[in-house]
Protein backbone atom coordinates (compact mmCIF):
# COMPACT_ATOMS: atom_id res chain seq x y z
CA UNK A 1 0.00 0.00 0.00
CA UNK A 2 1.48 3.71 -0.92
CA UNK A 3 2.45 5.34 1.98
CA UNK A 4 3.77 8.46 0.74
CA UNK A 5 2.13 11.34 -0.72
CA UNK A 6 3.67 11.14 -4.46
CA UNK A 7 3.25 7.69 -4.28
CA UNK A 8 -0.64 7.57 -3.89
CA UNK A 9 -1.04 10.84 -6.68
CA UNK A 10 1.36 8.08 -8.58
CA UNK A 11 -1.43 5.71 -8.28
CA UNK A 12 -4.41 8.15 -9.26
CA UNK A 13 -2.05 8.79 -12.37
CA UNK A 14 -1.91 5.51 -13.68
CA UNK A 15 -5.38 5.00 -13.22
CA UNK A 16 -6.67 8.11 -15.63
CA UNK A 17 -3.42 6.78 -18.04
CA UNK A 18 -4.41 3.64 -18.11
CA UNK A 19 -7.80 4.27 -19.36
CA UNK A 20 -6.82 7.33 -21.26
CA UNK A 21 -4.14 4.20 -23.31
CA UNK A 22 -6.60 1.55 -23.43
CA UNK A 23 -9.08 4.12 -25.29
CA UNK A 24 -5.95 4.68 -27.77
CA UNK A 25 -4.90 0.85 -27.99
CA UNK A 26 -8.82 -0.13 -28.73
CA UNK A 27 -9.01 3.07 -31.15
CA UNK A 28 -5.93 1.94 -33.29
CA UNK A 29 -7.62 -1.77 -33.04
CA UNK A 30 -10.61 -0.45 -35.08
CA UNK A 31 -8.51 1.15 -38.05
CA UNK A 32 -6.55 -2.22 -37.76
CA UNK A 33 -9.85 -4.15 -38.26
CA UNK A 34 -11.38 -2.03 -40.60
CA UNK A 35 -8.29 -2.58 -42.86
CA UNK A 36 -9.31 -6.30 -42.39
CA UNK A 37 -12.41 -6.53 -43.08
CA UNK A 38 -11.85 -5.18 -46.51
CA UNK A 39 -8.69 -7.26 -46.81
CA UNK A 40 -11.74 -10.02 -46.17
CA UNK A 41 -13.82 -8.57 -49.05
CA UNK A 42 -11.22 -8.49 -51.29
CA UNK A 43 -12.06 -4.55 -52.00
CA UNK A 44 -8.74 -3.31 -52.65
CA UNK A 45 -9.82 0.35 -52.91
CA UNK A 46 -11.67 0.18 -49.87
CA UNK A 47 -8.22 -1.23 -48.07
CA UNK A 48 -5.58 1.02 -49.39
CA UNK A 49 -8.05 3.62 -48.15
CA UNK A 50 -8.82 2.21 -44.38
CA UNK A 51 -4.75 1.76 -44.51
CA UNK A 52 -3.85 5.42 -45.40
CA UNK A 53 -6.05 6.08 -42.10
CA UNK A 54 -4.93 2.88 -39.78
CA UNK A 55 -0.89 4.26 -40.42
CA UNK A 56 -1.01 7.41 -38.99
CA UNK A 57 -2.76 6.09 -36.04
CA UNK A 58 -0.48 3.44 -35.29
CA UNK A 59 2.26 6.00 -35.66
CA UNK A 60 0.68 8.15 -32.93
CA UNK A 61 0.33 5.31 -30.76
CA UNK A 62 4.38 4.95 -31.00
CA UNK A 63 4.60 8.33 -30.15
CA UNK A 64 2.40 8.38 -27.59
CA UNK A 65 4.34 5.09 -25.83
CA UNK A 66 1.17 2.40 -26.09
CA UNK A 67 2.68 0.38 -28.22
CA UNK A 68 6.58 -0.60 -29.40
CA UNK A 69 7.72 1.38 -32.66
CA UNK A 70 8.38 -2.86 -33.88
CA UNK A 71 5.35 -4.20 -33.17
CA UNK A 72 3.32 -1.32 -35.08
CA UNK A 73 6.46 -1.74 -38.17
CA UNK A 74 5.85 -5.13 -38.14
CA UNK A 75 1.71 -4.94 -38.33
CA UNK A 76 1.98 -1.86 -40.84
CA UNK A 77 4.09 -4.25 -42.96
CA UNK A 78 2.02 -7.30 -43.32
CA UNK A 79 -0.69 -4.98 -43.91
CA UNK A 80 0.77 -3.58 -46.45
CA UNK A 81 1.83 -6.75 -47.96
CA UNK A 82 -1.75 -7.89 -47.83
CA UNK A 83 -3.20 -5.22 -49.19
CA UNK A 84 -0.64 -4.91 -52.20
CA UNK A 85 -1.19 -8.61 -52.91
CA UNK A 86 -5.28 -8.11 -53.88
CA UNK A 87 -6.36 -7.82 -57.54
Amino acid sequence: MANTPQAKKRIRRNERRAVINGNRVSRIRTFVKKVEAALAAGDKETATIALAAAQPEMARGVAKGVLHKNTVARKFSRLTKRVAALV
